[in-house]
């Protein structure tokens, strides 16, 4: 009996994960049938889960109450992760340095499986229409940051990291494994990734690695409106990114920073 239960519960919890998971993904109320669209979750188990996560501030409801989204536990435990990250006050400091100098909009992410997770952002004073915020998550393969931190992994890693079908953003997003494998390559030899429009059709972004780990695990990158995206301000963007990246890296690792 004890088993059974124990079993239950997992399985209660890995449904609870799943639903707040499809939550973050997707910026809209969520009914019933969209979240047993989403987990597969049957609905007689969907009603007592929402209502415990409701119950405890996870996810919050409409008036109707036939309406989920998440709550603002999820927004404390998020803030929690930053606070608690020795990286965070050392990555901060430099994207503002960073933007000061260059006067784009500079983001901090992390490799997260196929993914990167945005965990800061210092918004250009002059650009505003882009804005990019903290928690946002971008396939790997589509951006600038997560191309630089792809070229960390060796071959197999790549392999198991990547998703069998490499999804569009846009029509200019990398999707043949063979091509984004090519440009990988280059990008290593280079010292820092750009694309134009791969992610986003009105922006260019440049991204270099910060190499306090091995392999390493965070980036740096730049936006830059599309139409300011020459290929020299690329090339002077990349090389002021690249040191800046290469210093923060210096003092993480003074600061026994792993």
């Amino acid at each position: 009996m004890a088993d059974t239960d124990t079993a239950a519960g997992v399985k209660s919890a890995r449904r609870a994960v799943e639903l707040l998971e499809a939550f973050g993904a997707d910026h809209a109320w969520l009914s019933l049938t969209d979240l047993h669209h989403h987990t597969g979750i049957p609905r007689s188990s969907l009603h007592g889960l929402l209502r415990t996560l409701r119950d405890v501030g996870w996810i919050e409801s409409d008036e109707a109450g036939t309406r989920f989204r998440l709550g603002v536990r999820a927004l404390i435990c998020g803030t929690a992760y930053l606070d608690r990250d020795p990286v965070m006050p050392y990555a901060t400091d430099a994207l503002e340095r960073l933007r000061d100098q260059i006067g784009y909009t500079c983001h901090f992410a992390r490799l997260n499986g196929p993914d990167i997770v945005y965990l800061q952002t210092r918004e250009s004073r002059t650009s505003a229409h882009l804005v990019s915020r903290v928690g946002r998550t971008l396939p790997a393969h589509a951006t600038a940051l997560g191309k630089a931190l792809l070229t960390e992994l060796a071959d197999d890693e790549l392999i198991a990291v990547l998703p069998k079908q490499l999804s569009a953003l846009t029509e200019l997003t990398i999707t043949d494994r063979e091509a984004l494998r090519s440009e990988l390559a280059f990008i290593r030899e280079r010292g820092y990734a750009t694309e134009r429009g791969q992610s986003s059709a009105d922006v260019a972004c440049v991204a270099a690695v910060v190499p306090y780990r091995i392999p390493g695990t965070d980036a740096m990158s730049c936006s830059i409106p599309a139409e300011k995206g020459t290929d020299s301000e690329l090339r002077r963007v990349g090389a002021l990114l690249r040191a800046v990246a290469q210093d923060l890296s210096q003092q993480l690792r003074r600061a026994g920073i792993r």
